[in-house]
């Protein structure tokens, strides 16, 4: 739990890059409540974040870049099209992965993707818009459902 708090200190220092002693003072403070806060209320147990994904993470960030690059690449064309060609769709699905965190990932990673939006994840059931119907089909297919439910896998 202390390397808990350590990257948080080490994440406000960073990102914040205030080093006034009034600020350096409340910036602790606040990483101290929000370590309170989250030992008290049980989020995660003494190993950090309770997540065990080895460098199969690593794996999944390279091929979700090359996702988020095509993506782009595939909307910029759409948006440059004078037609347009868009077909949005709401799509359902049942997710694979079972672990919070994972689906968490998995809302996040398609957020990411451009031409993609979740717009809901309750009880193992994502929804999500999309901006064409193969952006639709590519999201149905399961892959990154698939590679997002690898990443706990023993």
């Amino acid at each position: 739990m202390l390397l808990l708090l350590l990257l948080l200190v080490a994440a406000w220092l960073l990102w914040s890059g205030l080093f006034k002693p009034l600020l350096l003072a409340l910036g602790i403070f606040s990483c101290l409540l929000t370590f309170i806060l989250i030992r008290r209320m049980g989020y995660f147990d003494n190993e950090l974040f309770a997540l065990h994904f080895s460098f199969r993470l690593f794996g999944f960030w390279g091929w979700l870049v090359r996702e988020v690059l095509l993506s782009s690449l595939e909307v910029a064309r759409i948006v440059l099209d004078p037609r347009l060609p868009i077909s949005p769709r709401v799509v359902e699905f049942k997710v694979t992965a079972q672990h919070p965190a994972d689906q968490a990932i998995l809302g996040n990673a398609i957020t990411l993707t451009p031409g993609t939006l979740t717009i809901d994840l309750y009880k193992g059931v994502l929804k999500a818009h999309t901006l064409t119907e193969a952006g639709a089909r590519d999201l149905m297919s399961g892959e990154m459902d698939r590679r997002v439910a690898r990443l706990h896998a023993d």
